[in-house]
């Protein structure tokens, strides 16, 4: 293969990571992982690791930008290409082929393309401003300023408060270009699971991960000194797991509003899919 890079893509529980593990094997492949939670350690169970799913025919292959920072600190898009042009670099001064796999369509088109990034600086002074706006004032201000591509930006009021603040600061600190370094030629690999498919196999992997002990992993970060708020902030599994622990949900509540917000989450990454198709990205679309 002659690519720079090659992507497997897909929805939750399409089966990529195994199928992006066997290429590697074939292939001589390192994998990058495009998922914004598994670079946090400690939340494994939550965030679908699946370790064990990198070992092939008694090989472990190679796998980077997992378990690269704790839990509760706020890892974002910089910092991710930054550590994507690390991992990216070293595999090909080995001469191994790279493979980027995960289902965070944001962080995939970010090194794909090359955005140009800046760190974006703290405002205070805008977030004592925003503090005394509502949550609904708030959720009108940053859909007036982008289109919302993901909802967990509106998932909690420090986390809108933060997108607005990237977002203001990237209008008035417009960085035109693609960046040097990153991969020009990229070929894209779309698992692809009918619908109904999907939807069995979402909910029989939290029915597994919720009896594997996703509860005991919540509870353990909580009690690390993590407070709820933060990890209300990384939403799905930590976020309803913990307002069970707090007493908010009952079991079952807790189970069947994940249940639904993890088929919406999933129905949402192909949404961003076909959005980079439209945005002229090629997706070769196979059944595993």
């Amino acid at each position: 293969m002659n690519e720079d890079l090659i992507c497997i893509l897909g929805p939750t529980a399409s089966g990529k990571t195994k199928y992006a593990v066997g290429l590697s094997y074939k292939i001589g492949g390192e994998i990058i992982s495009a998922d914004s939670r598994q670079v946090y350690r400690g939340m494994d169970i939550g965030t679908g690791k699946d370790l064990s799913d990198y070992s092939i025919n008694g090989t472990l292959i190679p796998y980077h930008l997992i378990d690269i920072v704790d839990a509760g600190e706020k890892y974002n898009l910089f910092r991710y290409q930054e550590d994507f042009l690390k991992a990216y670099e070293d595999i090909r001064s080995r001469e191994r082929q790279p493979i980027l796999c995960g289902g965070t369509g944001l962080y995939i088109e970010a090194v794909t393309k090359g955005y140009s990034l800046a760190e974006v600086p703290e405002n205070h002074e805008l977030r004592r401003q925003l503090e005394e706006l509502s949550m609904e004032e708030l959720a009108g201000r940053l859909e007036s300023m982008k289109v919302l591509h993901n909802k967990t930006d509106i998932d909690t009021k420090k986390r809108v408060i933060r997108a607005i603040e990237i977002e203001i600061y990237q209008q008035t600190h417009p960085e035109a270009g693609r960046r040097e370094g990153f991969p020009v030629n990229t070929k894209f690999i779309g698992i692809s699971v009918s619908r109904e498919e999907r939807v069995k196999r979402i909910d029989k992997r939290l029915k597994e991960r919720l009896n594997g002990g996703m509860v005991e992993e919540v509870k353990a970060l909580l009690d690390s000194g993590i407070t709820p708020e933060d990890l209300i902030y990384y939403g799905l599994e930590y976020k309803y797991v913990t307002l069970c622990l707090l007493g908010k949900l009952s079991y079952q509540e807790m189970e069947s509003q994940l249940a639904t917000a993890i088929h919406q989450f999933a129905k949402r990454q192909m949404t961003w899919f076909r959005g980079m198709e439209r945005r002229g990205v090629k997706i070769k679309w196979i059944e595993v």
